[in-house]
């Protein structure tokens, strides 16, 4: 006991460590685009027909604090981040906190479910197509995955929203009904967001799925030749009972290992098919952060959440492996 609450101490300080390096890159190529707040804030202003000169811009600059030292700002934004706070959206000007509200959450939500239906789906059938002497259903389940991953997400979303709209006119985008858009959160909105969400939970669950599936059948392909395996079917262990106890235990551990990657691969696709399916969420926040408006500050928070998100569910899948397998949290502590 004394071994694993070294170990789980361990790697809370090094996520902890990874956080605050995270944040230092964010924080950095934030500051790295040309132009601060200050002057791209002023400069929009401009565009609306307000004059602006020289004053306007350092006042707002010594508003914001941009004044000062920039290990000084990235010490106060991280110590806030920390905190839930992030500031004032550079063009918005609102508090992004309160921008992102329940968004990002819907998106975190959203990805994890993903992850969760291709991993539901991935285990047992790439379990089952590399134990299976049936060329037949080997091959069938070896085509699905690859066309998983040769087709993507944005081009099946188009495809669904197509037969959706010509054959039951319904385009199936948005996460709420009119009536539930702005409403306050209730039962009721719950339920008209699982009505809505499951579409953009399978497109990304899609390639998830696909990939998930290759890695598995590829782990298990491997494990089953090997001589333990062969040993434990001549004492008489066969059938579920052989795959489970032996070779799945064995690969099931990069799997678990690689969750943090298939969720930052799933978010990576998320902004996309946010703008396809007209979702309110952080993709489509972080879409126009980054491609329209040039909100260096919003698209930090939310690629810093995303991190930190990712971080954790790391920290989280190393404290099941260390559960799983003594051998790992034995390898870190020596």
């Amino acid at each position: 006991m004394l071994q694993f609450s070294k170990f789980v101490l361990t790697r809370a300080m090094l996520a902890g460590v990874t956080l605050v390096i995270i944040s230092f890159v964010v924080f950095t190529l934030m500051e790295l685009v040309p132009g601060d707040c200050a002057e791209r804030y002023l400069a929009f202003k401009n565009t609306q027909g307000s004059g602006i000169s020289v004053a306007d811009i350092e006042n707002e600059r010594r508003r914001l604090g941009l004044d000062q030292p920039f290990i000084q700002r990235w010490g106060l934004w991280i110590v806030n981040a920390f905190r839930g706070e992030f500031g004032e959206s550079c063009i918005l000007r609102v508090d992004i906190a309160q921008l992102l509200g329940t968004k990002f959450w819907l998106s975190l939500g959203i990805c994890l479910a993903s992850l969760v239906l291709a991993y539901a789906i991935a285990i047992p059938v790439g379990i089952i197509s590399a134990a299976t002497n049936n060329a037949f259903l080997d091959n069938g389940l070896k085509f699905v995955s690859y066309l998983g991953l040769a087709m993507p997400n944005f081009l099946l979303a188009l495809m669904i929203m197509l037969v959706s709209t010509i054959y039951f006119g319904d385009t199936l985008t948005g996460l709420f009904s009119k009536e539930y858009r702005d409403a306050q959160w209730s039962v009721d909105k719950f339920i008209d967001l699982l009505k809505h969400a499951w579409l953009p939970i399978f497109i990304l669950g899609w390639s998830a799925t696909a990939f998930a599936l290759q890695t598995v059948r590829a782990l298990m392909s491997d494990e089953i030749g090997k001589l333990y395996v062969t040993a434990a079917a001549a004492r008489g262990v066969y059938g579920r009972q052989l795959l489970w106890r032996y070779p799945a235990r064995h690969a099931l551990g990069p799997i678990v290992n690689s969750l943090g990657f298939d969720l930052n691969r799933i978010f990576n696709e998320l902004p996309i098919v946010a703008l396809i399916l007209t979702l309110t969420d952080a993709g489509a926040l972080l879409i126009e952060a980054l491609a329209r408006s040039n909100d260096q500050q919003l698209a930090g928070a939310i690629i810093f959440l995303l991190t930190g998100s990712i971080v954790m569910l790391n920290f989280l899948t190393d404290v099941l492996l260390s559960l799983l397998d003594p051998r790992i949290r034995k390898s870190i502590l020596a």
